[in-house]
């Protein structure tokens, strides 16, 4: 995974702060591969309650994150109990690594 202690620590306190203290955070895509370099930083939120506004929770998220971590690209999806899962959340799930203080 490259993503520093600090780094991880940042995403997931946000997210908490934001999303609710029981909001799971998952990595995945390039970061995911330590074998490469570069590549924005992709993010699935999993909320265990519904979220009456998930785009507008995924846009705080991220401007959080892009004013602690420095400007780089940050994309964060968000799911709760009533999102249908397209073919992304699956794979971000089953491929992702959840992420912990």
């Amino acid at each position: 995974m490259r993503l520093s202690p600090d780094q991880v620590h940042a995403i997931v306190a946000a997210t908490q702060e934001l999303a609710g203290a029981d909001a799971r955070v998952r990595l995945f895509g390039s970061r995911v591969n330590d074998q490469l370099r570069g590549g924005d930083i992709d993010l699935l939120v999993e909320c265990a309650r519904p979220v009456a506004r998930p785009v507008w929770l995924a846009a705080q998220i991220t401007a959080r994150l892009q004013r602690s971590l420095g400007d780089r690209k940050i994309d964060v999806l968000v799911v709760d109990p009533t999102t249908e899962l397209e073919t992304v959340h699956r794979v971000a799930r089953a491929e992702g690594l959840l992420l912990q203080p």
